[in-house]
């Protein structure tokens, strides 16, 4: 998708505000026109506004109620449509969806407070990672996919146990100073062996 910088983004000092992570997830991605889109940790909801504006039928969600407010507010400014529920990961979500994204809190470290949940990822950086993969068969539609960001600070055993077995395409790549971002694709989800399946990664 294309970066709309034109988008009114309201802010919130609780709430993780657009990042460079954000925008190389919504440059990453690619949605069409009818997709049923779920992002998980929609923070001010940047990246769910940009799926909303290619057309995608688009439910966002937070564990923040304070990012599910501002990003009810940014919608309604930018005149875009979406349901908006506050949930920890899939807890107050409903239905079944073509792609679910998470920009993942992924620094490997474990920090208290609403804001702290955007970006504390625990020790190995994982964060709710494991939750979100095996929630997923039940709330994707068949051929589904899961999109997310990770970072080379994450623990790199832990993520590839956590990956082991699934289809992973990598959609985009960033490189900061102090770290790689990587928005990867995970595919796979249909197969009920697919967690003692090996399937080579991409």
């Amino acid at each position: 998708m294309r970066y709309r910088p034109e988008f009114r983004v309201g802010e919130d000092p609780e709430v993780y505000p657009p990042s460079e992570d954000s925008i190389l997830l919504i440059e990453s991605l690619d949605v069409k026109p009818g997709e049923r889109v779920l992002e998980i940790g929609c923070g001010s909801g940047i990246v769910s506004m940009h799926c909303a504006a290619e057309g995608c039928e688009v439910v966002a969600g937070d564990i923040n109620p304070r990012a599910a407010e501002l990003t009810r507010r940014n919608f309604a400014d930018n005149r875009l449509a979406a349901e908006v529920v506050e949930t920890d990961v899939y807890s107050a979500v409903e239905g079944r969806f073509d792609s679910i994204i998470f920009n993942l809190p992924y620094l490997p470290v474990d920090e208290e407070g609403l804001l702290a949940k955007a970006w504390s990822g625990g020790p190995d950086g994982l964060g709710p990672l494991p939750e979100l993969l095996r929630g997923a068969p039940e709330h994707l539609r068949e051929g589904g996919r899961v999109v997310v960001v990770v970072s080379s600070l994450m623990d790199a055993s832990a993520l590839k146990d956590a990956l082991e077995g699934y289809e992973i395409r990598t959609l985009g790549e960033s490189k900061l100073f102090f770290e790689k971002l990587s928005v990867l694709e995970i595919r796979g989800f249909g197969r009920a062996e697919h967690q003692n399946e090996i399937v080579p990664r991409k």
